[in-house]
This record gives C-alpha cells, sequence and structure tokens, in this order.
C-alpha cells in the first residue's frame, strides 16, 4: 500500500504529478491511499514497495474535460475526493469515453462535486462582506470573515486580487487567511470569526440603500432563500433586515398598489372601451406613457366570456396599433387552435398598454414593465374587465397576473390552475408566449408541452363556465 504526501490538499498540480507517476508504474487505486492532511491531521509512510503491474511504463492520457473536472473536484471538503479522482484516471486509460456516461456512478459523483465547488466559488465572490478598519501605520484595510464548504479560499484569490487591486484588504476563513498588501497576496493562518471586525461606519449607509432597493413585489422567498441560503445570513448586515424586510412585503405591496389608483382618483370609472381607447391615448401618469408610443388597445367581443392579458405591445403590436400580432401572438394563436379556443371570441388585451422598450440603434428592444408600471395600469385593465364581464380570463405571465390580481404570482407553482376572484371571474395562468420563443433544444420541447397542456385545461375550464 502506497500513502501519497499532498502538503496542500488543494494542490491539483502535485496532485497530477504524482498520479500520473503511479499510473505510469502501473499502481492501481486499490493500492494508493491520498491521506487527507485537512480531515487526518497525519500522514502515512509508504507501507509496502509498488510491486507494479503488467502496465508499467505505459503512457496516461487524460481527456481536458475529466483535467477541468479534477480542478474543481480537487477542492471539494470530501476526503475520498483524491482516491475518485485516481480511480477515474486509471479508469480512463482503458475507457477514453468514460465522462459520457452521465450514469456511471464515478462520473456522476465527480460531476456533483464540481457542481458543489463552483456554488461555492459563486457563493464567496456575492457574500463576502468587507469591512474597514485602521491598521498601526494609519492605512485603511477592509476586513471580511467567510466560511466556505469547500477549500476554494485560494481559488478563489485571483477574483479578489483583481477585483480591489488598490485596496488593501483580507479575507479570514477557518482554514487560512488571505492578505492583499496592493502589490503581493500572501497567506496566513486560519482565524476565528472574532478575529473580524463587526461593523463599520459605512455599515448603516449600505442597509439604508439595501431596504430602499427591497421590491417586495418581485420577492420570491423559496427562490432567494436557493441563491441565498440561511448559512450565509449571520455574516451578512443586510440579512438581519431580511425578515422584517418580508414580513412588511405584503403591506408594502398593498401600499404600492394603492399609489397606482390614488393617480387616477378624480376620474369616474370608463363608460366604454371607446372611452379606455380614447384614455390611454392620452394617459401620462407612468414614464411609460411618456415615451413616444402609442398606447395600444385591446380587442375583441365587447361580451365575451374568454379575456386573454399579456403583459405589454411590442414592437409590432405598437407599429400596427394591435394586440398580439407579433411572433408571440402568431404562436399564442396556434396553440389556442390546437386547445380548441377560438381566439376570434375572446377579447385580447395587455396589463401595460404602452410599449416600454430600450433603444438599441434603430431597433427598440422589449423593456419588462416594473411592478409600478403595471400598478399604474391596473386601472385601465380593471376598466376593460368590468365593462366586457369575461366568466374566464386567461393571464400570460406574471406580469400580466399581476395586473389581475394585485400581486405578482410564482407562475411555476399557480399555473395550469383556476384562481376565484371575488366578482366570480376564473383567471387561468400559463407562461407567456415570447418566454417560449427564447428557449430551443430540449427546453423548448418541453415548455411548450407544458404550454399546450395549460391550454388544453382553459378548454375545459371555459366549456364548464
Amino acid at each position: 500500500m502506497i500513502a501519497v504526501d499532498l502538503r496542500k490538499p488543494d494542490d491539483f498540480e502535485a496532485w497530477r504529478t504524482e498520479a500520473r507517476r503511479l499510473a505510469e508504474r502501473g499502481v492501481p487505486p486499490s493500492q494508493v491511499v491520498w491521506p487527507d492532511v485537512a480531515a487526518s491531521g497525519d500522514l502515512f509512510a509508504a507501507v509496502a514497495p509498488d510491486t507494479g503491474s503488467a502496465v508499467a511504463g505505459r503512457a496516461i492520457r487524460a481527456t481536458l474535460p475529466f483535467i477541468d473536472l479534477a480542478r474543481s473536484v480537487i477542492l471539494h471538503s470530501d476526503p475520498q475526493r483524491l482516491d475518485l479522482l485516481y480511480r477515474v484516471l486509471w479508469r480512463l486509460q482503458d475507457r477514453p469515453r468514460l465522462l459520457d456516461d452521465a450514469a456511471d456512478p464515478d462520473v456522476a459523483r465527480l460531476a456533483g462535486m464540481a457542481k458543489q465547488v463552483r456554488r461555492d466559488i459563486h457563493k464567496m465572490r456575492a457574500f463576502v462582506r468587507f469591512r474597514s478598519v485602521v491598521e498601526d501605520d494609519g492605512a485603511e484595510r477592509y476586513v471580511a470573515w467567510f466560511e466556505p464548504e469547500h477549500r476554494i479560499e485560494r481559488a478563489n484569490a485571483d477574483f479578489f486580487v483583481n477585483r480591489f487591486a488598490s485596496q488593501r484588504w483580507s479575507i479570514l476563513t477557518p482554514r487560512l487567511s488571505l492578505h492583499w498588501d496592493g502589490m503581493a497576496l500572501l497567506e496566513g493562518p486560519p482565524a476565528s470569526r472574532g478575529d473580524a471586525p463587526a461593523e463599520d461606519a459605512t455599515e448603516e449607509l449600505w442597509l439604508g440603500y439595501y431596504r430602499s432597493i427591497f421590491n417586495p413585489a418581485r420577492l420570491k422567498v423559496g427562490a432567494m432563500l436557493k441563491e441565498m441560503p440561511r448559512r450565509y445570513w449571520k455574516n451578512l448586515p443586510e440579512a438581519r433586515q431580511i425578515p422584517d424586510l418580508i414580513a412588511g412585503a405584503q403591506q408594502r405591496e398593498a401600499a404600492m398598489i394603492a399609489t397606482g389608483a390614488s393617480l387616477f382618483e378624480a376620474e369616474a370609472p370608463p363608460s366604454s372601451l371607446t372611452a379606455i381607447a380614447e384614455g390611454i391615448e392620452q394617459c401620462r401618469r407612468c414614464p411609460i406613457g411618456c415615451n413616444g408610443t402609442r398606447a395600444v388597445m385591446g380587442e375583441g367581443p365587447r361580451a365575451a366570456d374568454l379575456m386573454i392579458v399579456g403583459e405589454q405591445p411590442g414592437d409590432t403590436e405598437e407599429r400596427e396599433h394591435r394586440p398580439f400580432v407579433g411572433p408571440a401572438g402568431q404562436l399564442l394563436d396556434r396553440a389556442l387552435n390546437e386547445a380548441g379556443v377560438d381566439r376570434e371570441r375572446a377579447y385580447v388585451t395587455n396589463a401595460v398598454k404602452h410599449f416600454k422598450f430600450t433603444p438599441r440603434g434603430k431597433r427598440r428592444l422589449h423593456q419588462t414593465p416594473t411592478a409600478g408600471d403595471i400598478d399604474i395600469c391596473r386601472w385601465w385593465l380593471d376598466g376593460e374587465r368590468a365593462l366586457v364581464k369575461p366568466k374566464v380570463i386567461l393571464a400570460l405571465g406574471a406580469s400580466g397576473a399581476r395586473g389581475l390580481l394585485g400581486r405578482t404570482p410564482a407562475i411555476g407553482k399557480e399555473r395550469g390552475q383556476a384562481i376565484a376572484q371575488p366578482d366570480g371571474t376564473q383567471v387561468w395562468l400559463t407562461a407567456h408566449p415570447s418566454y417560449l420563443l427564447r428557449l430551443d433544444g430540449e427546453a423548448r420541447e418541453r415548455e411548450h408541452g407544458r404550454f399546450a397542456q395549460d391550454l388544453a385545461g382553459l378548454s375545459r375550464l371555459l366549456s364548464n363556465a
């Protein structure tokens, strides 16, 4: 049995050299032990001589995908990662395309480890929070505390050096410390949370900014926790505000909607669809209404069982002055036809009546309306809804749904089901067809299938309405 001494357990080049030497000598994985210094605190000497094998002296080949995986996996905290890497290297000599077999247990484990390491690298870059301290020489240094899951400190060092090259900084972790003095990167011993400053003079300014940009209309707690797990909260100054901000999100969202409605306090409800068409042409209550585009009115029967609500008119719709006549509208027409729903018998409109865009040369690129834009324009949508009196409303995408529900739903969770409204209307949610146009390959095929299922459900709902 041979035990290999890697002084730094995240040193890929050292592992690569030792692994190549052993494999060239024909030492099988069962005869190699890779002690993890960080895990065991001890190193072994080789307890038996290398016996070699019939393939001793062979040339060792490693594919580029394996090298890329290995560079990440060696940073993983699993003490068995080096054994796994050597075993896969050994197997690659007889199966050069081994990594193409995603069902192979070793390959799947490697891919999973690499993914976890990449995620940890991203989290370190996103959640390191520096605080200012004054050193003995009077110079300012920025110090941060971080607790990575894996051995990513050295691998991430260049990112922080390049980003903060002109500043002195230190990142303290339980495994080691990194110190940049503006010229050279130095490595120090492990640290503890108490070695880092608790706060600095700029912290309240940052917290105030964070409170101001926290948008209750875009709050999705599950998605937030996926991107910023609670384990990171203790080291983020803004995190201590999150529970209160979440608790008050519904009240703040209601206030945003009320603010939009207050702009129409002096207005009587529109008496006809013609009055709405004239009103939206003149409406300048939000910035979109002031951007020089023409408002696009809904179209369809005055009394329709089905109303379809999208986000906003696009470039084609604004030029032709009709809703849903561009690529997304054409896709919608085909899907409705396949589901047995006649668009000609539906009233079709948008939550926002003007086209919001960003100019790019001669092109006008779609820009998503804000929650505030939707809440202001909701007064016009409510007018259409009151006059048409549909039994069922199809909401396309989160923006269309917000204009109807007064909240931004999670389409992925609430799509394909009826949401009863106080006036007896059933709101049916699905994705916006423009979303499907942005996909390709398997994702596009999958989402087209889900869209078709949603519209088939809509057809059944209409039949029973």
